[in-house]
């Protein structure tokens, strides 16, 4: 088989002081709290994910730490391969600005479901375009690398989101209408003919 599938999971929630900001690509923890509260999801990822996969996480230890949990939770451990360009948006010089400071900054306004327009770049960050190709481009070398094969990802929300319109051949904009949940499953498909869409945020033991 020449098809590759991909299986991206959004990491587990952060603590919430770094929810309370613009976090970006910033290393912030995991909330301990939540770990334990979704033990049940984790046992369901576990059991939902493919045996054997190829894993890969962003550099950022949140991934890395969502990933050995669902290993705890029953999936066989495996090597985790390092991706930088599954890393989340970076925001540059607006990171660890509270919320609420925000949209003042903005050149484009802010979107509806996610702080920035896909054009706008902070900066020293990157806009939401330049995620698309960076996401994109490591997707397809993953693709031609693993044919056959199953790859799970965990990434982050604005990643995913850019897979998405990668896959898809969507307008930046259009593709910050998904709800990329914490943990939650993403499912595409490389095939010859092109991107196959199985799946979108899908939240285990629902």
């Amino acid at each position: 088989m020449s098809m590759t599938s991909f299986w991206l999971i959004r990491h587990a929630l952060v603590e919430e002081n770094a929810r309370a900001m613009l976090y970006g690509v910033m290393d912030v923890p995991l909330c301990e709290t939540t770990l334990l509260e979704q033990a049940p999801m984790y046992r369901a990822l576990a059991a939902r994910l493919p045996r054997p996969a190829n894993w890969v996480v962003s550099p950022l230890s949140r991934t890395r730490r969502t990933a050995e949990t669902i290993f705890a939770a029953g999936y066989p451990p495996a090597g985790l391969g390092v991706e930088p360009d599954v890393i989340e948006q970076s925001l540059g010089d607006w990171q660890g600005l509270p919320h609420a400071d925000l949209p003042a900054k903005l050149e484009y306004g802010a979107h509806a479901f996610w702080p920035l327009r896909s054009n706008e770049r902070p900066p020293g960050g990157e806009s939401l375009i330049q995620v698309i190709a960076r996401v994109g481009a490591t997707l397809d070398r993953l693709a031609d690398q693993h044919r056959g094969e199953d790859v799970v990802i965990v990434s982050h929300g604005g990643a995913i989101r850019a897979a998405l319109a990668h896959a898809i051949g969507s307008d930046p904009d259009v593709v910050l209408h998904f709800s990329i949940q914490n943990l939650s499953l993403t499912c595409l498909e490389r095939h010859p003919e092109g991107w196959r869409v199985v799946c979108v945020n899908e939240l285990p033991g629902y």
